[in-house]
């Protein structure tokens, strides 16, 4: 395909990208060499992404055939400035056509793209350039790319670590090079992602082109796409189901898509269903369980929800990043049902960057199916038969994507059989490549091919039950402790919601495991604050048999992974290094 292909017609650059393609270019599943291949036959169609502002208005379409032409652009500037084959482009994932263009022109260049979370509403300027910075040493940019409003944050972070900073608006005026674009390997990297918790000791992901459209193309098959989808989404392009599932597949399988920026959605969580139902083509989007769990909560108050919705057409209901909360679903099908949400729309699905994105979907129309699971069983204690049963919903999570292989292994190493708890291993053409310039840990989780995700589970049947992270595991006198029971079990006392609750290890002065539980407090009163500390003890003792440390916190207190989830090492870190202040009670 020429540097020059036709554009859509002037008429259309204003209209809302089809859902249908509207023209004899068959759909094709990602069945591309490379990822510039993925984006020059896109561009033949009249596909594309629309943008919209934070009232919701659509604020600018781009036609997968304009992306491409700036991608080139971009391409032969980056070239101009320097940039060589190999060479990494951190830039900073701000939703909108600039990121998109400079993310598709490193590739075209030969570069690795890089993509770098926004600042958020929490932290501060301080420990958002830290954390830019300690990206950044980790990748080892020629180059960071930044919006203009957050200019000085990104020029203080560029500046700690010895690279360019510049911001993108004063990069697309530079002239574009002559030079020819380099030919691209399918085993060659694609891009760097860096997994949403990493701050301290961060780990970039290094995915090939082969890598990330084999596991495109199982996503979309395990999905059955159909000409007529349509995908919304919210997510951040920081994170990998965000980035890959929501930006790179939409190219690389020819869907139209619509964007609300990640920051418009947390402050109108409502606006994604609005968009939704707005654009009834809309038949895909996806979400971490704390996203559909807000949207319940901010209907519950409202009526008329048939007026205002129509969610009948939305048959992929994605769930994922996160452990997936049977409540939670069930909160968002009793509060929208009336709007034609159908439960069975639902698609609980497993992944992590390490294997690009998706490693097992539950199969289209399938639904949430719960297991009910002893925590004795979870905990891998002897059952206490002068104690009442209790038991944890564990989500199916869904059947390995095409190309994957699922095992679950126990402490030995052995392959365990149906039912079995062990740690979840997993093997197939997506698997990363490494952690970039870091191989004792990219050796210490791949073995033979197989790649150690850290993530406990069973396997019933082909289909993969996740029942936590191990490294989260909370262990005293012996006894195993999910702090995700911990958490669900404050959070069904009254005025909690999902997040307001981390629960982890902490070392006693005797050397001896113990928990801490911190909990976001609304309560002024100081009175109120002991009877409610002794209620929340009183509910941690009931879960767990022994006397935790509970603390009340401020609200918005406790921080979050860039893709939204709670983060329980952060929380830890900062509650032992006395930036996290318990509020004080009643004498």
């Amino acid at each position: 395909m020429s540097d020059t292909a036709a554009l859509p017609p002037a008429e259309c650059r204003t209209a809302l990208t089809p859902t249908a393609n509207g023209c004899a270019l068959p759909r094709r599943l990602s069945d591309f060499a490379t990822f510039t291949d993925a984006l020059d036959y896109a561009a033949q169609g009249v596909r594309g992404m629309n943008f919209y502002d934070a009232r919701g208005n659509l604020a600018q379409v781009y036609h997968f055939s304009q992306l491409r032409k700036d991608a080139l652009a971009m391409a032969r500037r980056l070239i101009g400035f320097g940039i060589t084959p190999a060479m990494r482009v951190a830039i900073v994932a701000e939703t909108g056509p600039d990121f998109a263009a400079l993310f598709c022109g490193a590739i075209y260049a030969g570069a690795w793209p890089v993509p770098m979370p926004l600042p958020t509403s929490f932290g501060g300027k301080d420990n958002y350039i830290e954390q830019l910075s300690q990206q950044l040493q980790s990748c080892d940019p020629a180059l960071l790319l930044y919006s203009a409003e957050i200019g000085d944050m990104g020029r203080a972070a560029a500046a700690r670590q010895g690279c360019r900073g510049e911001d993108w608006q004063s990069f697309a005026a530079r002239d574009a090079s002559p030079a020819p674009l380099p030919a691209l390997d399918p085993d060659g990297i694609c891009y760097l992602q860096y997994s949403s918790g990493s701050t301290r000791f961060p780990h970039g992901v290094a995915v090939t082109h082969r890598a990330l459209l084999n596991n495109l193309a199982g996503h979309s098959h395990g999905m059955e796409l159909l000409d007529s989808d349509r995908c919304v989404s919210w997510l951040p392009w920081y994170h990998d189901m965000g980035l890959v599932g929501c930006f790179l597949s939409v190219i690389a399988n020819q869907l139209s898509v619509d964007y609300l920026r990640t920051e418009d959605f947390a402050r109108r969580p409502l606006a994604w269903l609005d968009l939704i139902s707005r654009n009834q083509g809309t038949t895909i989007s996806y979400s971490p369980s704390f996203g559909y769990d807000i949207c319940a909560r901010r209907i519950s108050s409202q009526s008329h929800v048939p007026e205002r919705f129509d969610l009948s057409r939305w048959r992929i209901a994605g769930n994922g990043a996160d452990m997936i909360r049977p409540d939670v679903m069930q909160g968002f099908v009793n509060a929208f049902s009336a709007a034609g949400f159908k439960a069975r729309a639902f698609m609980p699905s497993y992944g992590l960057a390490e294997a690009t994105l998706a490693v097992t979907l539950m199969p289209p129309g399938e639904g949430i199916r719960v297991e009910l699971v002893e925590e004795e069983r979870l905990s891998g204690a002897p059952r206490d038969l002068s104690r009442p049963a209790r038991y944890r919903a564990i989500v199916n999570c869904g059947k390995p994507v095409r190309d994957m292989a699922v095992e679950i292994r126990g402490a030995s190493g052995s392959t365990l059989s149906d039912h079995h708890i062990g740690k979840v291993w997993c093997r197939g053409p997506s698997v990363m490549h490494s952690y970039f310039r870091d191989p004792e840990t990219t050796a210490a989780c791949l073995v033979d091919g197989w790649l150690d995700t850290g993530d406990m589970g069973y396997i019933v049947e082909g289909y993969l039950f996740i029942v936590g992270r191990a490294k989260d595991m909370i262990i005293i006198n012996g006894k195993n402790h999910w702090p995700q029971d911990i958490e669900w079990a404050v959070e069904q006392m009254p005025g909690f919601h999902q997040g307001d609750i981390a629960a982890f290890s902490i070392e006693t002065e005797t050397g001896e495991e113990s928990a801490a539980v911190l909990v976001h407090c609304r309560v002024s009163d100081p009175g109120e604050r002991l009877r409610l500390h002794e209620a929340i003890r009183d509910k941690v003792r009931s879960v767990t048999g022994i006397n935790c440390l509970v603390e009340l916190v401020p609200p918005r207190t406790l921080p979050r992974t860039s893709s939204g989830k709670l983060s329980r090492a952060k929380a830890k870190k900062l509650y032992l290094s006395g930036e996290i202040e318990p509020l004080r009670l009643a004498a």
